[in-house]
């Protein structure tokens, strides 16, 4: 399936829950995800998650509160585990017949997880729950026919400007590569740096890749390695003008926008969730366009899955937790409030608090103009994980410096044709 094609089946799925019609408004949805107050108590349901910003860390004390209010005389336990620790952790721990009730992990690792036997199927628990038909199917995990996670909001990437540099400058946002190109050499020749952004050779590095290789042509369709390396190509000559400090190749996107929030630099490839930290951090005036990277380029829809834990020893109030917290309106609410992401929920989506707030809407247009699935269709569920990891190695690689764009590209289709058996 092509990009464009997955892009009309992504945006049939979920143009509602992103918020596109941002001019929209209706009341705050009413729904409930459950009825409050279950008979157990006195249980601890272990979280495990790899949030270290403080607003992320903060939500996730929140989704603690509405579930121990929904639910009182039981408590959370959130447990921080690294991002790059994260999938094999709960595998290992699958394998010791041990894990969270709950995991929260990159969405798009869910295949590898479930085949790793760390998640149990959800599907009763979904079908039975009142506001299912308010997720659209995008959102909802399936590996091997089981549903095996949901998500409570969408993430994606867009571009961060400092308005402050770029009215110094006399620049406007940039709305094509060149213009891009234009506006960090000006920002470069007045003692700015151009762009932060994720090289880490993992999937992070992957995820924040994949809007310029699309740019350049490239597709998990047809594995063209000359496009490959025309995009891998555009990081490094980032690095080589001075634009993109070559450390990015050790940065997960955490840091990036750290770096940015500091003022020195005038654009960041990051997403709506960093909307509190820049809220929190930045002392200068900012906002946000979509990446302009031209209408045949894709971004990645992504978002946190939440999962019952295969050998959870609560997993009625595990799910209980995620619809108490992640899938009510509240919570989602709070997400968007918070971090910034956007609603998964088909009515929350709709809340004046999204629907009126002028950052969400580049990314709302982003997922009409340019939304992928995240990870591709055309990658078989058992070598996500092996694609992810050449693809992010290729692009730090590229950045670093460690192997030229044509090297990392060559070495990165091998890998990526063996992960998909062709």
């Amino acid at each position: 399936m092509s990009i464009s094609n997955l892009r009309r089946s992504v945006v049939l799925a979920v143009a509602a829950a992103a918020a596109i019609s941002l001019s929209a408004c209706s009341s705050t949805p009413s729904s409930s995800p459950s009825t409050p107050g279950g008979s157990i108590t006195g249980q601890t349901i272990t979280v495990w998650h790899y949030f270290s910003d403080p607003n992320q860390v903060a939500l996730m004390d929140k989704y603690a509160q509405l579930f121990q209010d929904a639910y009182p005389g039981n408590t959370v336990n959130n447990v921080y585990v690294p991002y790059d620790q994260m999938d094999s952790k709960l595998i290992a721990a699958a394998g010791a017949g041990t894990g969270p009730d709950v995991a929260v992990f990159n969405g798009a690792d869910a295949p590898t997880i479930a085949l790793g036997g760390a998640l149990a199927p959800i599907d009763d628990q979904l079908n039975a729950w009142s506001d299912k038909a308010q997720l659209p199917s995008s959102v909802i995990h399936v590996v091997d026919g089981k549903t095996v996670a949901v998500q409570g909001y969408i993430n994606l990437l867009g571009l961060w400007y400092n308005k402050d540099i770029l009215d110094q400058l006399g620049l406007q946002p940039p709305t094509t590569m060149d213009e891009l190109n234009s506006d960090m050499a000006a920002a470069k020749a007045a003692g700015y740096m151009g762009i932060t952004l994720c090289g880490l050779p993992n999937s992070q590095g992957e995820w924040q890749a994949y809007p310029w290789l699309t740019q350049a042509g490239f597709s998990y369709d047809n594995l063209d390695q000359s496009a490959l390396s025309a995009g891998l190509a555009i990081g490094l000559n980032w690095v080589q003008q001075g634009y993109l400090a070559p450390d990015a190749a050790t940065w997960d996107q955490t840091v990036p926008f750290n770096t940015w929030t500091a003022g020195n630099t005038l654009f960041a490839e990051n997403g709506n969730w960093q909307m509190g930290t820049a809220s929190s951090d930045a002392k200068f005036n900012y906002g946000v366009v979509q990446l302009p990277i031209g209408s045949s380029a894709g971004v990645y829809l992504g978002g946190e899955g939440e999962g019952v834990g295969a050998f959870s020893k609560n997993p009625e109030l595990a799910w209980d937790y995620i619809t108490s917290a992640y899938l009510s309106p509240a919570g989602q609410l709070d997400a968007q409030s918070m971090v910034g992401s956007l609603p998964s929920r088909l009515d929350t989506a709709k809340d004046p608090s999204v629907t009126g707030n002028a950052l969400l809407a580049p990314f709302a247009t982003t997922i009409a103009n340019n939304g992928a699935l995240y990870p591709s269709a055309t990658i078989p569920a058992a070598g996500v994980a092996d694609v992810q990891t050449a693809m992010g190695q290729a692009w730090s690689a590229a950045i670093s410096g460690q192997q030229t764009p044509d090297a990392a590209a060559a070495t990165a289709i091998a890998a990526v044709k063996a992960a998909m058996g062709k």
